[in-house]
């Protein structure tokens, strides 16, 4: 009897150890993972941290002037006065930014750069923190305002709370209002330019505090059935996707009917005036009138459906 109350005894506390090592083995193996997520929560928060902290210093380094570049004598082919209308900041381009409150179009108001091109916000970026979404091939058709380091930004209507950095993926300084980094639009090709208001929904003109201008209204394009305004265009890009991504494009030009090369393919088009467009080849087939830029043909019945263009 005594051998077997011992044994009892025995295995009772075998049992009892095996499972506190099992406990502590779970512990651990739950400390450990909570520890890790800590670990990872707490990196990101001093990534955050150190981002702020680098804008900041960033935007101590930037000279602020009131009122415009010529009100400051800024030297010629320098600043927004180097960068070429739709192409990115050049070198000369970057010593200095203007930011001026102003009307463009139905934009009221609306904020433009030295040179009179309005500026944008895109609706996939983030304000706070600031993070531009932008790169590579976008970054072609969005141009980033970017101004040097240790530059000039010239603001004209605009409260300097309202101004900052962010440093973008190329490590290049892109400027804010609102927390939003703004951008100029490659299809902008003279000042007061709008073209880039409404694009895909998201790319919209920035007011002088960050917010969408014209109150995120996507524009819908003027199309009409009639003849071709007394302003015909002489040329057309048409885009194979909707909204100008140039994943594919093919030109047009010249007088009278011209065949698509690529047809049943455009999804957007791009022309400077008025101009007709057809379902057939020959402008034949179903046909529509249209003024300017339009973003999705889809919006008029005419997506991956045009066979001819008619100029004059």
């Amino acid at each position: 009897m005594f051998r077997k109350r011992m044994g009892l005894i025995a295995a009772t506390v075998a049992a009892g150890a095996m499972l506190l090592t099992a406990c502590n083995g779970d512990d651990t193996a739950v400390g450990s993972a909570a520890s890790g997520a800590a670990d990872v929560a707490s990196g990101a928060a001093d990534a955050g941290a150190r981002a702020a902290d680098a804008a900041k210093a960033a935007l101590s380094s930037l000279d602020f002037r009131g009122g415009t570049a010529k009100q400051n004598n800024a030297p010629a082919n320098t600043g927004d006065f180097a960068n070429p209308a739709g192409k990115p900041t050049t070198p000369a381009g970057a010593k200095w930014v203007q930011l001026s409150a102003t009307k463009a179009g139905a934009l009221d108001p609306v904020v433009a750069n030295g040179a009179g091109f309005t500026l944008y916000r895109f609706d996939k970026d983030t304000a706070d923190p600031s993070q531009s979404n932008c790169n590579d091939a976008c970054a072609v058709t969005w141009p980033p305002v970017i101004v040097d380091p240790h530059g000039k930004i010239f603001i004209d209507g605009i409260k300097k709370k309202d101004v900052g950095v962010v440093k973008r993926a190329d490590g290049s300084l892109q400027v804010t209002l609102g927390g939003w980094p703004v951008y100029r639009f490659a299809k902008d090709l003279k000042p007061g330019d709008t073209n880039g208001q409404g694009v895909g929904g998201t790319w919209f003109g920035v007011t002088p505090d960050g917010r969408k201008a014209g109150g995120g209204a996507v524009p819908v394009p003027s199309v009409t059935s009639g003849a071709p305004a007394a302003r015909p265009a002489s040329n057309a890009v048409l885009f194979d996707d909707k909204d100008f991504a140039d994943n594919g494009s093919q030109g047009l030009s010249g007088k009278g009917c011209q065949n698509v090369s690529r047809d049943d393919i455009a999804s957007s088009i791009q022309a400077e005036g008025s101009l007709k467009i057809w379902t057939g080849a020959d402008c034949t087939g179903r046909s529509k009138v249209i003024e300017g830029d339009v973003a999705d043909l889809a919006g008029i019945g005419f997506d991956n459906d045009v066979s001819a263009v008619f100029f004059g």
